[in-house]
């Protein structure tokens, strides 16, 4: 249920939580979060249900929107809800992973406070804790541009919101207990199109008019091919930048990403395949959708379109030819080149590698040889409330340290307003995809091979992506930059759920000594306390 207040109502919400924006619009949103049979695969699942919907409703918004979302937890164990790309400017405390916000306990709810401060583009929201993520409780997020900022391209007929992902038959509970157990999880069973299997799923378009879909990967681990029988797609945005618009005929989305195209209903009047495969797998998993004509009297036919499966070249190749539109507006007026990244001076370089290793006889994954183990109070909470113990800044370090994998709550600090490079290293054979919470990067580079300082010499340092979930090839490196503007602690994570879950992530805490509300909002009236936070006090209501 949504709803939209003004006035007297979003004054109270403005002085009850105490870091929205009074001039900005609101948007309520109450949900419940419930178990229920699902059907995903024509067998009942159990599933995460929002308001009873599979997958949850989609979030509508425009830029600056402040979104108010009480989640009510029906479920018998602690749930958490984080929501992909949002930047949760200057307020970590709502970023809802398990290093800033305490669990909502069950029949109990909590209500997060957003803005979508300066942002546009496609995203999704998910459940953060206990594997939940592979039992549903995902929905999409639209951010729609302010009225008058020009956008670059002509309003389309319609939009539609595609979530896709892989899918395993097994309980999530069950997938969690063999993680649990120190062991890996098989390949998943499925790939499903917003929640339902093969078939299943249908886009109603008329011919000759345009239609944006935006298309999330919100999967456990696989990257993903995503094609039209006989349509061509222009890229226009990525996790919030308008793109150069180049057209593809497929797209890898690597897991976590999110992808906007255009396609215009040009063909002859029938029914399509819309198709979806997983990449660099063994074994090849496809299902597919139906892209209907209005005016169609013809079912889908003809073999289904086969995509890329394990060339790594290709997908490089079109990884490299995605680029920003330095002409088009973002959320603000100003063209998105304004910025010129590409001439601000490096004050740090983080070495960031990926291992897997036998800890104490269990699977685990790490980085720079940390395999993270979370707390029962959220960093953020500890370091609001200088409470000793929980974690220590600088345990993990800049480079990889070549020493065995170990077991530690790790934290790795930064200065507000430092302009920084960071590598991804992967020496392993998978795809790995890795996601910063609270910033937008520009992907400057990736080439195959181990990363040197002369591996600058290839960086696009002018019209480079700027995204919050990149993709490094096996065997390869990615450089992003990052321009350290939004202080809090921040998930720096794997999107391969299972390694996510067995430690393969570390939390960027971004501290400004000033102390002031310009550079970060307060502790949330409401927030949830638990651990060693258990009886304090945020601020009187």
């Amino acid at each position: 249920m949504m709803l939209k207040l003004a006035g007297v109502a979003a004054w109270f919400f403005f002085i009850t939580f105490g870091i929205v924006s009074a001039e900005d619009p609101y948007r309520f949103f109450n949900w419940n979060i419930t178990y229920g049979n699902i059907y995903p695969l024509g067998v009942a699942q159990q599933g995460i249900l929002i308001n009873g919907q599979f997958p949850g409703p989609e979030i509508y918004s425009v830029t600056n929107d402040n979104l108010i979302i009480n989640v009510h937890n029906s479920l018998p164990e602690p749930f958490l809800l984080s929501w992909n790309g949002i930047q949760q400017r200057r307020n970590s405390y709502q970023d809802g992973v398990s290093g800033t916000t305490c669990p909502i306990p069950p029949g109990k709810n909590f209500t997060y406070t957003l803005q979508v401060k300066d942002q546009i583009g496609s995203f999704f929201y998910f459940p953060s804790l206990a594997f939940h993520k592979a039992a549903g409780g995902f929905g999409g997020i639209k951010i729609l541009s302010r009225p008058r900022i020009p956008v670059p391209f002509p309003e389309p007929a319609g939009d539609y919101t595609i979530l896709i992902g892989d899918w395993y038959k097994t309980n999530h509970t069950q997938l969690k207990a063999r993680l649990d157990g120190g062991h890996r999880l098989p390949t998943p069973d499925a790939i499903l199109i917003n929640g339902r299997g093969p078939n299943a799923t249908s886009f109603t378009i008329e011919q000759g008019k345009t239609y944006r879909l935006r298309i999330s990967n919100v999967g456990l681990q696989n990257t993903l091919n995503f094609r039209i029988q006989g349509h061509k797609m222009k890229l226009v945005e990525v996790e919030g930048t308008h793109t150069v618009q180049t057209t593809y005929s497929e797209l890898d989305i690597h897991v976590g990403q999110s992808y906007s195209v255009l396609i215009t209903a040009d063909q002859t009047a029938k029914d399509y395949f819309i198709a979806v495969s997983n990449r660099f797998t063994k074994r090849v998993i496809t299902t597919t959708a139906t892209l209907h004509y209005s005016n169609s009297n013809s079912p889908v036919s003809g073999p289904i379109p086969g995509g890329p499966t394990t060339q790594i070249d290709w997908s490089l190749k079109q990884a490299r030819s995605i680029r920003t539109n330095l002409t088009a507006s973002g959320p603000r007026p100003n063209p998105q080149g304004s910025y010129h990244y590409g001439l601000v001076n490096i004050t740090r370089t983080i070495k960031l590698e990926s291992y897997a290793a036998q800890v104490d006889g269990k699977q685990r994954y790490a980085i720079n040889s940390v395999s993270y183990v979370p707390t029962e109070t959220p960093l953020k909470l500890a370091d609001y409330f200088k409470i000793g113990g929980v974690f220590r800044v600088g345990s993990i370090s800049d480079n990889p340290p070549r020493k065995n994998v170990y077991l530690d709550t790790a934290v790795m600090g930064a200065d507000f307003r430092a302009f920084i490079e960071v590598v991804f290293q992967n020496h392993e054979n998978i795809v790995q995809s890795l996601h910063i919470d609270g910033y937008a990067f520009w992907v400057v580079g990736m080439d195959g091979g181990v990363w040197t300082p002369a591996s600058r010499n290839q960086y696009n340092l002018r019209d480079a992506v700027s995204r919050s979930t990149t993709q490094v090839y096996p065997k390869s490196w990615t450089a992003i930059y990052i321009a350290l503007d939004n202080v809090g602690m921040w998930n720096v994570r794997t999107e391969f759920w299972a390694r996510q879950y067995l430690g393969q992530q570390f939390y960027l805490r971004v501290y400004s000594p000033v102390g002031s509300i310009r550079d970060e909002y307060p502790i949330p009236k409401n927030a949830l306390l638990c651990g060693k936070a258990a009886g304090r006090e945020t601020r009187p209501l």
